[in-house]
């Protein structure tokens, strides 16, 4: 019995481990799918209930200090649901800078999906999360350098050489959500 108390502790010691660990392994085996998969050429638009043909092509309009748009932005009324559009792993989820109430998700190919402007995040939301498309992340608003605007999702892609325009690449979503 003395021999066995010492393998009976660390096999529960391992299987502890195993647990609370889990969750971590969970995400790192996402993150390792997706950085294996292709970036998508093809995305729903990522507020409920917009379709494609109504959204303009915002991309590389002039905003403050010179800067230029690097995104879509979908106008929709506050509080319309906004979801993933791709599956991912919440990268960060904040409230500051220009983009005010965001979520940020690493998608397909190592793709970052930015979606800004909040008025909230969806219940429960947490980083590292995984999400598959069409979960819930928040609801739209105008957040950040947005306030005094309509409300609308700006919602921008990156990639490792920079952004990347989001307008050709969104198409309706399917209305299952």
């Amino acid at each position: 019995m003395r021999r066995l108390l010492p393998v009976l502790l660390l096999l529960s010691l391992a299987i502890t481990g195993l647990v609370v660990a889990w969750p971590k392994l969970q995400v790192v085996a996402a993150l390792w799918r997706l950085s294996r998969m292709p970036a998508p050429s093809s995305l729903p638009v990522p507020v409920e209930g917009v379709r494609a043909r109504d959204i303009a092509d915002t991309w590389g309009g002039p905003r403050s200090g010179g800067r230029r748009h690097q995104g879509t932005d979908i106008f929709a009324p506050r509080g319309t649901a906004v979801r993933s559009a791709t599956a991912g792993v919440i990268a960060r989820q904040g409230d500051f800078g220009i983009g005010g109430r965001h979520v940020w998700v690493i998608g397909p190919g190592g793709e970052r999906h930015y979606y800004a402007h909040l008025d909230d995040w969806a219940p429960d939301l947490r980083p590292w999360q995984v999400v598959r498309p069409g979960d819930l992340l928040g609801f739209v608003g105008n957040t950040g350098n947005a306030r005094g605007t309509p409300p609308h999702l700006h919602y921008g892609i990156y990639a490792g050489d920079g952004a990347i325009n989001p307008y050709p690449r969104l198409h309706d979503a399917k209305s299952a959500h």
